[in-house]
């Protein structure tokens, strides 16, 4: 690649924005099972707030999807959820909470409210053809592993080859351990042998830069925000089709100049 002079071993990635966007917004998914077990439909625009709200109050009270304090995933999102009615304005007794919760927590174990955005099973898979091991790094709790990931058809053993979760390993973006355990995970590979591709300026590129990774961001929806990271001189690609053609001009770049410094040897 142009920043080292070592091939690209391997590759790691961000999962929601990268790999996978939302069906529309959290909220509705709170609003619509509230109106399934006969409750009034809450409104979307407040619970919208209240998700954010609680889910913010939760990450600090409990970081990691309580793998710190040894609580298990579920019940973390337990608290969030019934945290989040209630930042919204809607106080439910504990057998109404629960039966809300399990229709929720249930909806985001199945394929519903996620899309897997087209270019993502090409580009893994060429990747791990070319030899190059792939990794996810995820601020994502054990389903993402074990259910979400593999519903949604993106398998370990096919499309990658190891994980970093925030939820099973006690550390989240942007703390830079989480990119040191993925390259001890990949085989304690130099950082510089390997490329971080995510949506994130904070948790993604800088962190992953910081330790000496090479570093890209998807821009999968035209945000204002990508123009000024362009401005920065940081690479910024639309989707996995462009920063694939990327990759193999670079690698090709660094090809060249290796055959043109034996050659000279």
């Amino acid at each position: 690649m142009t920043s080292s002079s070592l091939r690209l071993q391997c590759i790691t990635v961000d999962v929601t924005g990268t790999l996978i966007a939302y069906k529309g917004q959290l909220g509705d998914y709170y609003c619509m099972a509230a109106k399934a077990i006969g409750l009034p439909c809450p409104d979307y625009e407040r619970m919208h707030e209240g998700f954010k709200a609680a889910y913010k109050n939760t990450t600090k009270r409990f970081p990691c999807f309580g793998s710190r304090n040894k609580i298990h995933d579920k019940e973390w999102w337990r608290i969030c959820v019934k945290d989040s009615f209630i930042e919204a304005g809607y106080l439910y007794d504990d057998v109404t909470s629960e039966k809300v919760f399990e229709r929720i927590y249930a909806a985001f174990g199945s394929t519903a409210p996620y899309a897997v955005f087209p270019d993502v099973h090409p580009f893994l898979r060429w990747a791990r053809s070319k030899g190059i091991i792939v990794g996810i790094v995820s601020n994502s709790e054990s389903r993402y592993r074990d259910v979400i990931l593999p519903t949604l058809g993106i398998r370990q053993g096919f499309e990658w080859d190891f994980g970093v979760f925030s939820g099973l390993d006690g550390i989240e973006k942007p703390d830079p351990r989480m990119y040191k355990l993925a390259l001890l995970r990949a085989g304690n590979l130099p950082a510089a042998s390997a490329l971080h591709i995510g949506d994130s300026l904070q948790k993604d590129y800088l962190p992953a830069q910081g330790i000496g990774m090479q570093a890209l961001l998807l821009d999968r929806f035209n945000t204002l925000e990508a123009k000024s990271w362009k401005e920065k001189g940081i690479p910024v690609f639309q989707d996995l089709v462009a920063t694939q053609e990327w990759i193999v001009q670079n690698e090709k770049l660094e090809n060249n100049d290796d055959s043109r410094e034996s050659v000279s040897k």
